[in-house]
């Protein structure tokens, strides 16, 4: 199928064919292909949990709640956001933008731009990610809330879940996750069980509502 057809095809399966099993390296060269989705300041704070396991399966459905999407799942994706993980990856993105810059930027620009980086990586990623308490986490939020009412700023406050339901701290405590680890959501994966995991039509409001040509 080309890329039209694939869309067109694409629907939200609730119930899989346990007897077609999909190769499990083809999931994860999907998702090695998903990492290469641009993303902010190129922080990668995620991580991806390939449930494959029987038993582990088992234990994650129970966490969803045994929806009929994770139960008959021969495979479940728990996509993991890691802000904790956000100074190791400044220093990581930092060290690859000096040479980075060191190869394709001007002689005369490098130092300015190094130094640029080093002040973004080094300084604001800890400010934006850190997990402040007391006075230091008042103070920014105090200082965000200051700044966006005179110019845009990112805030946070953002949650989804795909899978409508699932108990995040027994799948926390299932998959040994860190306390700074967050669900950020579950995909099962399967074979569609022909049209058992489908409800109805596809339910999109009109496009001319929520796309703006300006």
């Amino acid at each position: 199928m080309n890329l039209d057809e694939v869309l067109h095809y694409r629907r939200s399966v609730r119930a899989y064919d346990k007897t077609k099993l999909i190769d499990p390296e083809r999931i994860k060269h999907y998702l090695e292909l998903a990492t290469l989705a641009p993303n902010s300041s190129d922080m990668q704070l995620w991580e991806f949990y390939h449930i494959t396991q029987p038993e582990l399966l088992a234990k994650v459905s129970r966490a969803c709640l045994d929806q009929k999407a994770t139960s008959t799942a021969s495979q479940i994706i728990v996509f993991v956001v890691r802000r904790d993980w956000y100074r190791k990856h400044a220093r990581f993105v930092l060290d690859f933008e000096r040479e980075n810059i060191r190869r394709y930027s001007p002689k005369e620009r490098q130092a300015k731009r190094i130094k640029d980086r080093e002040l973004y990586y080094g300084k604001l990623m800890p400010f934006v990610y850190a997990r402040f308490f007391g006075i230091l986490g008042l103070f920014r939020k105090l200082l965000v809330n200051i700044i966006s009412i005179f110019r845009p700023m990112m805030l946070e406050g953002y949650d989804t879940c795909p899978l409508e339901g699932l108990d995040s701290r027994r799948l926390k405590r299932i998959l040994k996750l860190p306390h700074g680890a967050e669900i950020n959501m579950v995909i099962p994966c399967g074979i569609r069980d022909g049209n058992k995991g489908i409800w109805g039509e596809r339910c999109r409001v009109p496009f001319d509502e929520v796309y703006r040509r300006i």
